[in-house]
């Protein structure tokens, strides 16, 4: 039997669901917020592990990529590797290498790893070409896609090196690699002629292992290939853990506040439902004494009941679903963009697990208020039911009336003891609003300031360059990896080769222009780290830098030569702790750093160091980061400096201050997002319990009218039947709030591989507080609005004639 059932239960539950048209909307409204909540964030949850494990999965991706030296290992023993026990499939040897290419305006990419291929396929790590083909001769090239960009696209130039008879590639082709196995890829014949300019061949290899989940199987299968090779020909690994980390750790960063939006959105629907239906049962006790009276049964009561709420749960579930889909997919698409995954969708799965629960969760909060108008007897309910209430409350009446108020204020204040657990819903409402709202406006203000943090030219008023805009890729924007390609297709990470302008001379016009406050000089390029693989990026800098430098963790910012600020992801992969000592070497000098700081960085896996540029007699700056004295326009200070360094081949433009950009803006549009929701339905749990109670009142309301009350006090008494709760919940909503931005803050840091520094924490402000406070009382009263000006337009007569 259906759970509306036939005949006349059906008209019963058809009737409780037309004649309360406020609770069917609120109900409706509530799921649909709470549906459309979970949607996004069930999404975004998937977005944060899915996109790299789905592409790993279907391309077969490498567990350990590991590189051999030629001169110690014969292709045959390379290949040999590839039958060990445990070893499921192996591909290779590849001839590989590394190189930094030079694009069409003269300047060097990032260092790329090179692999000589065949194709792109095979029994490991099957790349995904993404637009073009693959290399069929020498001279060709393919690139990973992130580099494909207005400037670089297919068919575009790039030389091996700078020297004049460097071999020159084009471009055939962009393709995605989910182990990160090369940046590069051509034909095998190709590697021989570009390692002449950037470095030796080595012999790559790429493997899965049967046991590959963990680190330590990792480190037992790595032991194992170096046993079946040479002493020494095993050059390095790379594991397919640490490239997992490293992508899945921008999208993992957006997991802990939405969960925590997605349960407050869940606790809030339950109280909702749970409120109107035990509302719907306290006002209709004649109702049901009748029902039973004319044969309903206790189980058809309860029926009734649970369906008048999963009708319009129902409704609001499927809104819920398509609005969830509507809002996720945007959102989805600007993730994949910001994180170079695949293309994303809402799951499948997330559609069809999300709707059942919440019809469960809907059954189960109206079952437990149905269940007791199952059981209530029937000349007790008739008789309740006709009879007015009295007694309960009066105490507050009693005390409320002492206070120096209105009497229609102070009634209004007496009026939430009368129904205790209606109130304890209402509260809820408020509360669970006011969380989400002090939440909120923590977590925009602490992504602001993260913004702010990591975008560290953008504080200098004006950049002046040692070469010009045509010739010069913009540093990455707040939130972009340091390592990630300009659009461009450069790096923000390269060194300018050859410089237009002599850095002395720059500097000497900087020096000698009226309005210069103060400056520092500074290069971004790529040192060698003992014990780290691969490049590092490195940030130079001359002078006093600290108003161009990040947050600090602990310990300081560079102050002079000998020292180094790493961030946390070096301490961590180095197994460093500051005050430790570190090599470096810039080009052909090496120097020993002492690592006085842990810098607050979140620019991605890839490592960046910051130093001073004295460590190194060959650095000289790029740039020069020029803060004006006050009053001096920075517009004008950047053309007059302009003027003087364009004739030496340098420029001057002004900074714009730093937005919210990338990962930034996704997780702001997020919360506001999500917040609006939530308060949507924290009003409309007030205005629910308004509208009951002020209809089981309306005669108790006509009795005051009749006695002189006007309409105004008539509002008055209403809304100060809310106030109170609005300030309860916004006491209780505000430390609540502000203690779960202080728990999901250092979540968020620790999924992105970073400590937060107190600048980001401590972000509210004493008076920001006190008005959030007020917050619930503006969500008490807001929601309450409506139902108290149908009491002030009341007529007298017809309110003294309701029962």
């Amino acid at each position: 039997m259906s759970l509306l059932g036939t005949g006349a239960l059906g008209r019963v539950v058809r009737s409780g669901v037309g004649r309360r048209r406020v609770q069917t909307v609120v109900i409706a409204v509530a799921t649909m917020m709470a549906v459309a909540s979970a949607v996004v964030a069930g999404s975004l949850m998937v977005a944060a592990a899915a996109p790299f494990d789905h592409v790993f999965g279907e391309q077969r991706g490498a567990h350990i990529t590991v590189q051999f030296d030629p001169d110690k290992a014969s292709g045959t023993q390379v290949a040999k590797t590839g039958k060990l026990a445990g070893v499921t499939a192996s591909a290779g040897p590849y001839p590989s290498t590394a190189f930094r290419p030079v694009d069409r305006s003269g300047f060097r990419m990032p260092t790329l790893p090179l692999a000589g291929r065949p194709g792109p396929d095979g029994d490991v790590d099957r790349v995904d070409l993404k637009s073009g083909r693959w290399p069929r001769k020498p001279g060709e090239i393919v690139l990973d896609a992130s580099f494909e960009g207005p400037a670089i696209g297919i068919g575009a130039p790039l030389k091996a090196a700078h020297a004049k008879n460097a071999p020159t590639l084009s471009v055939v082709g962009f393709a995605v690699s989910a182990s990160r196995t090369a940046d590069a890829w051509t034909t095998p014949a190709q590697v021989g002629a570009l390692a002449e300019e950037g470095g030796p061949v080595t012999r790559q290899m790429l493997y899965r292992f049967d046991s590959a989940s963990t680190k330590g199987q990792i480190l037992a299968d790595r032991k194992k290939l170096a046993a079946s090779v040479g002493p020494g020909a095993l050059l390095g690994t790379q594991s397919w853990l640490d490239t997992k980390r490293a992508a899945d750790q921008g999208a993992a960063a957006t997991v802990p506040f939405v969960m925590a939006f997605g349960v407050l959105g869940i606790v809030m629907s339950v109280v909702i439902v749970s409120s109107v239906i035990s509302g719907a049962v306290g006002t209709s006790l004649r109702r049901i004494g009748i029902l039973k009276a004319i044969g309903f049964t206790p189980r058809e009561v309860v029926r009734a009941y649970v369906a008048q709420a999963l009708i319009p749960a129902g409704a609001g579930i499927a809104l819920g679903v398509v609005l969830g889909n509507l809002l996720a997919v945007p959102l989805l698409a600007d993730t994949a963009e910001v994180y170079g995954t695949v293309s994303l969708s809402v799951a499948w799965w997330v559609d069809v697990t999300v709707p059942a629960a919440a019809l469960v969760i809907v059954g189960l909060a109206a079952l437990i208020p149905a269940l007791r108008a199952g059981r209530l007897r029937t000349v007790e309910a008739i008789a309740v039911g006709r009879s007015p209430r009295t007694g309960r409350g009066q105490w507050a009446h009693r005390v409320m009336g002492l206070l120096p108020l209105p009497r229609p204020v102070t009634y209004g204040l007496a009026t939430p003891f009368t129904h205790p657990v209606r109130t304890l819903a209402m509260l809820l409402a408020v509360a669970f609003g006011t969380v989400a709202a002090t939440f909120a406006v923590g977590l925009t203000s602490s992504l602001t300031e993260i913004g702010t943090s990591q975008n560290t030219e953008s504080r200098a008023a004006v950049t002046v360059t040692t070469t010009k805009p045509n010739t010069l890729a913009p540093p990455p924007p707040a939130g972009e990896s340091a390592a990630s390609p300009s659009p461009t297709g450069d790096s923000a990470t390269h060194t300018p080769q050859p410089r237009a302008a002599d850095p002395a001379k720059v500097r000497a016009a900087i020096t000698a222009q009226t309005g210069t406050g103060s400056y520092y000089g500074k290069d971004r390029t790529e040192v060698a780290v003992a014990g780290v693989s691969g490049a590092v990026q490195a940030s130079l800098y001359e002078g006093e830098s600290r108003s161009g430098g990040y947050e600090m963790i602990s310990g300081h910012w560079i102050t002079g030569k000998g020292q180094v600020v790493v961030p946390t992801r070096f301490l961590e992969r180095t197994s460093a702790e500051v005050g430790d000592t570190v090599r470096v070497t810039y080009e052909q000098e090496t120097a020993n750093l002492r690592i006085v700081g842990e810098s607050f960085d979140t620019s991605g896996s890839k490592l960046e160091i910051h130093m001073a540029m004295a460590n190194f007699a060959s650095a000289e700056p790029a740039s020069f980061l020029v803060e004006v004295k006050p009053g001096v326009s920075a517009d004008a200070y950047a053309q007059k400096i302009a003027a003087a360094v364009q004739p030496l081949g340098g420029d001057a433009t002004t900074n714009a201050s730093s937005g919210q950009e990338g990962v930034i803006l996704i997780m702001s549009a997020m919360a506001v997002l999500l917040t609006a929701m939530l308060i949507c339905v924290a009003g409309l749990g007030v205005l629910n319990s308004v509208v009951l109670d002020t209809r089981e009142r309306v005669h108790d309301l006509g009795v005051c009218k009749a006695i002189g009350m006007s309409p105004r006090q008539t509002m008055n008494l209403v809304l100060a039947s809310v106030a109170a709760i609005g300030v309860a919940g916004g006491l209780i909503g505000v430390p609540a709030g502000y203690a779960l931005h202080g728990l999901v803050m250092p979540l968020m840091g620790h999924a992105v591989g970073t400590s937060m520094p107190p600048p980001v924490i401590d972000v509210y402000e004493p008076a920001e507080l006190l008005l959030l406070g007020l917050g619930g009382v503006v969500i008490a009263v807001l929601g309450a609005l409506i139902p108290a000006a149908w009491a002030a337009r009341a007529r007298t007569a017809t309110a003294l004639r309701t029962e």
